[in-house]
């Protein structure tokens, strides 16, 4: 008869192994759903008022789909257009303000809205939001904050990145892409020092502009954010400012 003896080891070092990778799918599985609550709670909303001047400016078509939200000229058409991805946790609507000015100047913008409101869980190309505006030609891709790190990624497949109080984590140095980064002197959490310091990931003729008395929250229009500095420029000269940079960036693609 067989001595099974010598097959016990094996099987408990089975039942270890199972019992490992069951408490590590376990592991996973919570912490997966930690993520996915955590981006549903605590959305910052879109102001009000901002927003409702917006919606009331008959020069701005505003079209909410399922997976965006399109800006665009209510009349005439845009050669050039803007892939914008929100910040975790912002309502995308919340940027319309700030962004409004670059449609009076003809350019249309497509405001995404990440999965769970975090764009490093959207796997979403980037011709899934350009296909919304078929009559565009050039275009850019930018995002604020979280959402700037999701632009980068799709950068390649874009004319341009822009980026907004935001910077790379992937390297895009030898794309020879166009990129434009705005910062705010006054942003607590992508600070002046973090975007210089991520600076050589972007190529070498980026452009780079910091916007005086800027904070992180200058950028959209939902209120104070946590662990960002005190802003001092008012919410007009923002927009203005915004729009002042990234329409004259844009005219630039087409020399």
């Amino acid at each position: 008869m067989n001595d099974p003896a010598p097959s016990r080891p094996r099987r408990r070092v089975r039942r270890v192994l199972t019992w490992s990778l069951g408490s590590l799918g376990a592991v996973l599985a919570v912490a997966v759903l930690g993520v996915l609550v955590w981006g549903q709670v605590g959305v910052m909303a879109a102001e009000p008022g901002p927003l409702a001047a917006v919606r009331a400016d008959s020069a701005i078509a505003v079209d909410e789909l399922g997976g965006a939200i399109v800006l665009s000229p209510a009349s005439g058409s845009s050669e050039v257009g803007l892939v914008f991805i929100p910040g975790a946790k912002v309502e995308p609507i919340a940027y319309a303000a700030r962004l409004a000015g670059l449609v009076d100047d003809g350019i249309t913008v497509v405001i995404t809205r990440p999965w769970y409101n975090l764009a490093f869980l959207d796997p979403r190309p980037l011709d899934a939001f350009t296909s919304l505006a078929p009559g565009v030609g050039t275009w850019m891709v930018g995002g604020h904050s979280l959402g700037g790190v999701r632009a980068c990624q799709l950068a390649t497949d874009a004319d341009a990145l822009v980026l907004f109080a935001s910077y790379c984590a992937t390297d895009i140095s030898a794309t020879g892409l166009r990129a434009l980064s705005i910062g705010g002197s006054e942003d607590g959490l992508s600070t002046p020092e973090k975007i210089e310091d991520a600076a050589p990931l972007l190529p070498a003729d980026a452009e780079f502009v910091e916007i005086d008395g800027a904070s992180h929250a200058s950028f959209g229009a939902y209120g104070p954010q946590a662990g960002d500095g005190t802003p001092t420029i008012g919410e007009a000269e923002m927009t203005a400012r915004v729009t002042e940079l990234v329409t004259g960036f844009a005219a630039s693609l087409a020399r």
